[in-house]
């Protein structure tokens, strides 16, 4: 199978995005053949660094395909980012505004139109001191059953070592192991004949992150919490 045709700004991102991978870590791929080699699919990932971004490219990338990410709309306003992002056909997404559901809409035509396209359902960096998954928002549920395509778990391991935003750490030396893993499929078929409605999208959302959860403790290889960890809670 070829790999999916990317573009210009694609091999531009590629450019950069794989000498970081190198210089940052070492990384470790597993799981990359449950990426479908063709049609849509849509990447669940947890996010504890502003690297991850990278990892998660360079996962999909590996597996031959293009990634489409929902990502916050400011991010357009940067010189070059913005381009390459508009270039690749990102999606920007408009939190709590008139347009957010437009984000939805264009992740949704994604994934029918046979785009990987990848979504951290926490809306940015986890609180949780340890690591783990937060309280995601609900989108990721809409969009999930929004397209009948595999829904990919995947968890990226390390990237804080490297890179701590909030506590605002950069230590690339010594070079650290990063594992990023994409788990199966998981099958939302029992979920799909029922009225969407809020309590639908909670669960599913909630059912979605237990999954990556898991899949990150068998990275960590250590049990996960029982609990989601709310932004506001006290630590």
């Amino acid at each position: 199978m070829k790999r999916e045709k990317g573009g210009f700004w694609i091999n531009f991102c590629a450019v950069f995005f794989y000498p970081i991978e190198f210089l940052v870590g070492r990384a470790r791929y597993v799981g990359k053949e449950n990426i479908p080699l063709q049609g849509g699919a849509l990447i669940v990932a947890n996010h504890i660094s502003h690297l991850d971004p990278v990892f998660t490219g360079l996962v999909v990338h590996r597996a031959r395909r293009v990634p489409r990410f929902l990502a916050k709309h400011s991010l357009w306003k940067a010189p070059v980012l913005g381009w390459a992002l508009a270039g690749s056909e990102q999606i920007p997404v408009y939190r709590e505004t008139i347009d957010a559901q437009q984000s939805l809409r264009a992740g949704t035509e994604a994934l029918k139109n046979g785009k990987v396209v990848v979504i951290y359902p926490e809306g940015t960096i986890t609180r949780d001191p340890d690591g783990w998954p937060m309280h995601s928002r609900t989108g990721v549920a809409r969009l999930a059953l929004s397209a009948d395509v595999p829904i990919v778990p995947t968890v990226h391991w390390g990237t804080r070592e490297v890179y701590d935003g909030y506590n605002k750490k950069f230590r690339p030396l010594p070079r650290k192991p990063i594992t990023v893993r994409c788990g199966e499929p998981i099958d939302l078929s029992a979920y799909r004949e029922r009225p969407l409605d809020a309590a639908l999208l909670r669960e599913v959302t909630d059912m979605l992150m237990t999954r990556v959860r898991e899949l990150l403790a068998e990275v960590r290889g250590e049990p996960a919490p029982s609990e989601f960890f709310r932004k506001g809670a006290a630590s």
